[in-house]
């Protein structure tokens, strides 16, 4: 549930703080970046003026962005924030993205919806109520709660949920109106070209509002509405087509009936990253049908014509194997017309799919609606049982029956199955079963028990792999989904990788040489044929459901059909001198899709972008047209100061005279200053700036991205960077993330747990928002926007600005530092450390990390020397308070801009911003003071649990001979060194470490229960931690066991303090020696570093 903000007083004094430094940087262009004027070579001035270049994927112009936008954007936003405080030139600029199908199909659903409800969709009440109430005479019947007004944004439905299922009610204007768009103003989108204008804008004050250090100069919109971004996608075609890295031919793809063109990742609203499977279809034909399917049949085939049920199979090899064939009793087929003599029996969905694949209908006449395919025949699975029919290949040449399989799916391959129990631990279970119970099955048990016979050989499994696991695996019934699904997998790659042919044409042979010889054969005789279907479900933007097609296309030759291009690839992200990925799973995500992903189409017909240069009557898809486009980033300001490219940029270059050569020079593709200028018209100077600021700012730094894009958009990222631009010039990192949650749950329009950028800023603000990104976590697990975070992040960055305010304007604070105040030494040292620290977790760009010893650790650090200078009585110093101030401000200010700019130029009145700032420079902490640190707010806690302790035991009634609520004395004890028989047993682990004998558990065992006596239960332990503790590498255990302070010193200058903590009148240490008696008995178990206590009451 959304959190609700009840007083916002504290937010919105910070949130004023954000607006005006919002704007002094935008007036001021601090963010704007240009590369230096000198003439060194591209690498001598990457080194002499460091930078740093990030981005992330520009978004699409379909929307405003969300919360998960942001929560990609924050680690390229913070990681630029940070290179800037280590000297960098930075680049973070930002396009948007517009190419594709989905703004036109909506564009073209609104238009539908404006002819149905009219230009403000008045009609739209009347028509909901028809379809509510709907009756003969059209008179809408009175109901209950008439009167009530329904928010048309919001879907809901007094429907039963299996009747609402059923039920379309959102139409586009609807979500147009979800999204805040004023009801009068929707009807301009049916413009495609309008969302252009429309959405950039948004983005743009959602991200400024944000703090986000960008170049807004830089800007841009993708198709050719900007001409500049048009030419520039026009070269890199025709160059990756000289490359022969653009081909064209059939193949399959994902298409769209409805469309008329394939349908890629963006252009899906379900089904991303989904492709075709590809099966060998048999034709397995009609000897003598069953009696029920011969009934239904009569008159409606020729009786010379040729019926075939069309299995799909990804195994042809073993097709030698089949005794029967399945269908799905409840499962509708149709009898399809192949052509005058030949039909198919297959599902509509395979049929369909069929369509598009040369069967029924040709390439030039393709359907758009099923109704176009109508079955001569459509019956339920159960008719055709017993159906007797001739299988290819098939030992069994008298024929097989068709018989029923329960778990059939009418969604993937055909809808009817081959049988091959040899091979297939799914069909010898179902066989089994359908001998076991051929009565309750409607079946004669002798369909069911032909011979199964043995068509491959495996190492593992020998001639009958299926009844081998299904009976080592005790699979007791075709119903044991878990255990089959993992048979099959073990039965497939064990005939595949370790299987020889027994039987057939290619017996001998491995499985891996004659798999396609089998499937080849089949095809070539006429028993077989190649189809292909979605391997999942696929919905496209203009809400069709896809098949897949055979059809002539450009496509971008990635994958195994380009070994070489494939394998630089493959290369530069396994190489430790290639790309950095931040994370292992990354990099074995981009090596398993490198070596899975295949040829993938570039180019499509309907939607928005740019067209292909030498077939202009396509346009390149989205994924395509936006590989490499961070390359324009680094000169878009020089050619336009528009998104749309229409007024000119800094060099007034004119659209018209960006030629392929032009590009060509920009990125170092040919040195030819001469020929180009000549030939473009463009100054030599031009082009020579233009270049500059490209060799300056490539490669690109970070890639920012959701773990998503992966398969898709990154993979490209890499393959077409690497072949269009020179070694140098390669992306340097991509960093990727899992999916953001929100309170713990996922982001859902529906179910109203979502957060725009616009709705997180509004209600947090910029830095409270930020705060609770970075505490969202890293890494490519899905992370956690916490609402209550952002809001707690409210709370403590004002208190933290009012304590701050007061404090330095305290008269009472010391004017001077001071080595003899233990509190100052202890607070400079702890602030040091935690700068390091932070400084190491902003590198590694862990920010969940750097927000903790950056902002938590650092106010915690503070507190300690508050607390421990307010219980001595000592008054805090304002030069390290201030020194405080300087360091939190530099340190969070990657995270946390807003507040850390006005700290630095409000409250310490520096002269500059704190984004032109530097990293603080802070010497080393003393890991002897880290550890007094650390003893002293150890045993102060140490302290108050062993007096809760007995205050726990009063107030259950228990006798105890101290009583908390009485006048009281602490006694501390501390030790003057380790006990004598500690020593022994170290110097025996010494030797043992010397001796490397320390492994040896039993040996080292037996030396103690010799030596220890009736010590025995306390030296094992001793000596089994400490040789635990060094094993794990920690050999100061051993080696360094002497304390880095002075113990009895630390705690004579912590008494004030233990004194005001525990309310005690009285306070005593005393040092213990060996030789001292009459001491409790606790007073001879302290060690060093480890004190004792001991309450007591005394006569007040």
């Amino acid at each position: 549930m959304a959190l609700q903000l009840e007083n916002t007083h504290n937010r919105d004094v910070l949130i004023a703080i954000e607006k005006k430094y919002q704007q002094k940087w935008q007036d001021d262009h601090v963010f704007e970046s240009d590369f230096p004027e000198d003439d060194l070579p591209p690498t001598e001035l990457r080194e002499k003026y460091p930078k740093y270049f990030g981005t992330f994927a520009y978004p699409y112009m379909n929307g405003s962005g969300h919360a998960g936008h942001l929560f990609t954007v924050s680690k390229v936003e913070f990681t630029i924030g940070f290179q800037r405080l280590t000297g960098k030139r930075t680049l973070f600029p930002l396009g948007f993205h517009c190419t594709g199908m989905p703004i036109k199909a909506c564009a073209d659903k609104l238009i539908e919806d404006i002819k149905k409800f009219g230009q403000n969709f008045e009609r739209f009440e009347e028509y909901d109520a028809q379809q509510e109430n709907p009756n003969q005479n059209g008179i809408i019947a009175p109901v209950q709660g008439a009167n009530k007004k329904e928010d048309i944004t919001k879907f809901s439905s007094s429907k039963s949920k299996a009747t609402a299922k059923n039920v379309k009610t959102n139409y586009q204007f609807q979500s147009m109106l979800a999204m805040g768009i004023p009801r009068e103003e929707i009807h301009k989108f049916a413009d495609a070209n309008y969302w252009l204008e429309y959405f950039p804008p948004i983005w743009r004050k959602d991200l400024i509002n944000l703090g986000a250090r960008m170049d807004w100069r830089r800007q841009f919109v993708t198709t050719d509405a900007n001409p500049y971004y048009d030419a520039f996608v026009r070269w890199q075609m025709n160059r990756l087509k000289e490359l022969n890295k653009i081909l064209y031919g059939k193949r399959y793809t994902i298409y769209s009936p409805k469309d008329g063109q394939p349908c890629m990742d963006h252009d899906r609203t379900k089904g991303e990253g989904v492709g075709p499977t590809e099966y060998t279809a048999l034709k397995l034909k009609v000897k003598e049908w069953s009696p029920e399917a011969q009934n239904a049949i009569d008159g409606k085939i020729a009786k010379d014509a040729a019926v075939y049920f069309v299995p799909a199979t990804l195994r042809p090899e073993t097709m030698y194997g089949q005794t029967c064939c399945f269908v799905g009793p409840s499962i509708k087929y149709g009898v399809f017309k192949a052509s005058d003599k030949e039909y198919f029996v297959c599902t509509k969905r395979a049929a369909w799919n069929m369509c598009f694949q040369g069967t029924f209908f040709d390439i030039d006449h393709f359907p758009r609606d099923q109704k176009e395919l109508e079955p001569v025949v459509e019956l339920p699975g159960s008719a055709f049982i017993g159906t007797l029919i001739n299988a290819p290949l098939s030992l069994h040449t008298e024929g097989v029956r068709i018989l029923p399989m329960e778990t059939v799916l009418a969604t993937k391959g055909t809808g009817v199955v081959t049988c091959v129990p040899s091979d297939s631990p799914d069909d010898f279970a179902t066989v089994r079963e359908l001998a076991k119970k051929a009565e309750y099955y409607k079946i004669k048990k002798e369909w069911a028990e032909l011979e199964i016979i043995p068509v491959l050989e495996t190492t593992a499994y020998g001639k009958l792999t299926a009844k081998h696991l299904v009976e080592t695996m005790k699979i007791n019934s075709p119903k044991d989904d878990k255990q089959l699904a993992e048979a099959k997998d073990l039965a497939y790659k064990e005939g595949f990788y370790n299987g020889t042919m027994l039987v057939g044409e290619f017996k001998g042979e491995k499985v891996q040489e004659a798999k396609e010889k089998v499937r080849q054969s089949l095809i070539q005789s006429g028993d077989g044929f190649p189809f292909a279907d979605p391997s999942a479900e696929v919905i496209s933007r203009s809400a069709d459901e896809c098949v897949v097609a055979y059809i002539p296309q450009w496509f971008l030759n990635y994958g195994e059909n380009d070994k070489e291009w494939q394998n630089t690839v493959l290369e530069y992200v396994k190489s430790k001198d290639g790309l950095y990925t931040y994370t292992q799973e990354t990099e074995n995500q981009f090596v398993a899709n490198l070596e899975w992903l295949n040829q993938w189409a570039c180019a499509r017909t309907y939607g928005l972008g740019s067209k292909l240069p030498w077939d202009p009557q396509f346009l390149v898809e989205s994924l395509s047209d936006s590989t490499v486009y961070m390359s324009y980033y680094t000169i878009a300001h020089f050619l336009h100061s528009d998104r749309f490219g229409t007024a000119p940029g800094l060099l007034e270059i004119p659209a018209s005279a960006m030629l392929d050569e032009v590009w060509d020079y920009i990125f170092t593709r040919t040195n030819d200053l001469d020929a180009v200028s000549h030939k473009s018209g463009i100054d030599k100077s031009k082009l020579l700036t233009l270049r500059k600021s490209f060799e300056y700012w490539y490669p690109l730094d970070m890639r920012s991205s959701g773990k998503d894009l992966i398969p898709n958009h990154l993979t490209f990222f890499l393959y077409i960077h690497l072949a269009l631009f020179p070694r140098e010039y390669w992306p340097r990192s991509v960093r990727s993330n899992g999916h953001l949650l929100l309170n713990g749950d996922k982001m859902s329009k529906s179910t109203g747990n979502f957060l725009t950028i616009t709705q997180a800023v509004a209600k947090f603000g910029a830095d409270a928002t930020r705060i609770a990104l970075a505490d969202a976590g890293d890494g490519m697990e899905d992370a956690n926007f916490e609402e209550k975070g952002a809001n707690a992040a409210i709370m403590r960055m004002y208190t933290l600005k009012e304590w701050i305010e007061q404090t330095i304007s305290d008269k009472s604070l010391r004017t001077a530092s001071d080595p003899a105040v233990l509190w100052d030494t202890l607070f400079e040292d702890e602030m040091n450390l935690l700068v390091h620290e932070s400084f190491n977790h902003y590198r590694d760009t862990n920010y969940k990390l750097a927000l903790k010893f950056s902002l938590y650790d650092f106010q915690s650090a503070r507190d300690f020397y508050r607390e421990q200078c307010a219980s001595s009585g000592v008054a805090m110093s304002r030069p390290l308070i201030l020194k405080y101030v300087e360091l939190q401000s530099l340190i969070i200010s990657t995270i946390a801009p807003h507040w850390a700019e006005y700290m630095y130029l409000d409250v310490l009145h520096k002269e500059h911003s704190i984004q032109n700032a530097l990293w603080p420079e802070v010497p080393k902490s003393d890991p002897g003071l880290t550890a007094q640190r650390e003893y002293i707010k150890s045993t102060s806690s140490n302290i108050t649990s062993s007096e809760a302790q007995a205050a726990k035991k009063m107030a259950k009634g228990k006798t105890s001979a101290f009583d908390p609520r009485q006048p009281k004395k602490l006694t501390i004890f501390v030790a003057s060194g380790f006990p004598d028989w500690q020593n022994k047993y170290i110097d025996l682990l010494k030797d043992a470490l010397e001796k490397a004998t320390i492994n040896d558990d039993k040996a080292i065992n037996q030396t103690v229960a010799k030596t220890a006596g009736k010590d025995m239960k306390r030296v094992m332990p001793f000596v089994q931690e400490l040789r635990k503790k060094v094993l794990a590498g920690d050999q100061a255990a051993l080696f360094g066991r002497e304390l880095a302070f002075d113990e009895y010193t630390t705690l004579q200058q912590m008494l004030a303090g233990l004194k005001k903590q525990t309310g005690c009148q009285e306070l005593e240490v005393i040092k213990v020696t060996p030789d001292m008696k009459d001491l409790p008995s606790q007073a001879h178990t302290a060690e060093p570093g480890r004190p004792t206590f001991q309450f007591e009451n005394i006569k007040s």
